[in-house]
């Protein structure tokens, strides 16, 4: 039984550069597909933990009011803290965020802005709320790089903000910049100034009431409270999810030229070796080799190729694709444009599955397209192919 893999490795060695050729091809397909899919993966995990850290926690309580896409529901969308979500929010479980139209006007400029009101000794989320707590200023605002930069405020900088209050009186007052926050989530950032809970209630007349309730990571199972909608991470996260399944259909595309390229040199290769190989056919048919077998050689020969290239992609991909998933990928300036959380540098994420899945994948299309030229060999008799001759 040994025969026949014995005989189909010997053969395909002994095609020399032919083989290392189509071999070199292959690999190139078996990295390239690792890498693309392992960017996407790493992409998708690495913003989904930025906004779980920054902004989503465990899940968020978002008064039934309240729609993030429609500016217009922001005056009416806050409600008090009452009951169970007042005891969440007292046992350090969850952390209350009011949210609060405004204008500031930045060197004369009038530019909008959404005031949100974050406890300065919360512990859930990333955001360096610390730097709220008691100052010298009466009001201090934590911005993003992105408002800084959109606003031209910096550290220290004070701006008169104005706001319009439960009761539809518009009032004004002068914020300080106390810090400038560097952050990868552009959802906390463009657009937002942080400000002392507390202040911002006071302000805008809505004691105790606050406009969504971020709870704490692995929270569950989730209670109903009135008034008040549960949104889990599959919610919160789902816009990300399916840019990144987007992105990563679109990429089908690129998988399918290479591959093409890759089965289309297999495919030629069989081919010919079948057209030149004839007097060997013949010869092994008449050892008693069956037709059967002989389709076997020649299959588990073109199947081959895939194992090399498997092997060759491991020598020089397992070196690459480790150097990038452990130093991460730098991104250009520009990539915060794409409106995802990924920071500086994207990180790749390889698993195992990915790994397997793509060589099972490879070796299946090898397989096929090493099969299908031999089909012409069940039609040969072993006298004419001992001749040379084309039956």
């Amino acid at each position: 039984m040994m025969i026949i893999p014995k005989l189909a490795l010997r053969n395909l060695l002994g095609a020399g550069l032919k083989t290392w050729l189509n071999v070199v091809v292959l690999s190139f397909s078996f990295v390239a597909i690792i890498f693309t899919q392992g960017l996407y993966k790493g992409l998708d995990e690495q913003a989904s933990r930025a906004m779980v850290d920054t902004e989503c926690g465990g899940g968020q309580y978002w008064i039934e009011s309240y729609d993030p896409f429609d500016p217009f529901s922001l005056q009416d969308a806050h409600g008090k803290l009452e009951g169970e979500m007042e005891n969440l929010v007292e046992s350090g479980k969850a952390t209350p965020i009011l949210i609060v139209q405004g204008t500031i006007y930045p060197g004369g400029r009038i530019q909008p802005v959404l005031l949100k009101g974050i406890d300065p000794e919360q512990k859930l989320l990333t955001i360096p709320s610390y730097v709220l707590k008691k100052t010298d200023y009466e009001l201090p605002a934590l911005i993003g790089s992105r408002m800084a930069q959109t606003s031209g405020l910096k550290v220290g900088d004070s701006v008169t903000v104005r706001w319009r209050d439960a009761n539809g009186t518009f009032d004004a007052k002068d914020l300080q910049i106390v810090q400038v926050m560097e952050t990868s989530v552009q959802t906390i950032d463009s657009g937002q100034a942080w400000v002392p809970l507390p202040e911002l209630q006071k302000m805008a007349n809505m004691e105790n009431e606050a406009t969504t309730v971020v709870t704490e990571k692995n929270f569950g199972p989730a209670k109903n409270f009135p008034g008040w909608t549960f949104k889990d991470l599959n919610f919160l996260l789902k816009d990300i999810h399916q840019l990144i399944k987007m992105k990563s259909i679109g990429s089908t595309i690129f998988y399918i030229i290479l591959l093409f390229l890759a089965m289309l040199a297999i495919f030629n290769t069989q081919v010919l070796s079948i057209f030149r190989r004839r007097k060997e056919i013949g010869t092994l048919m008449a050892l008693g080799f069956s037709r059967g077998r002989v389709i076997q050689l020649f299959t588990l020969e073109g199947a081959l190729n895939a194992v090399l290239a498997a092997l060759v992609g491991a020598l020089y991909g397992i070196p690459l694709l480790g150097y990038l998933a452990a130093k991460g990928w730098a991104l250009p300036g520009t990539a915060e444009q794409f409106g995802i959380a990924i920071g500086e540098k994207l990180f790749p994420t390889y698993s195992a599955g990915l790994v397997m899945g793509t060589t099972l994948l490879v070796l299946i299309m090898t397989t096929i397209v090493s099969l299908l030229p031999t089909r012409k060999i069940a039609k040969m008799k072993p006298t004419d192919a001992l001749r040379g001759k084309q039956t």
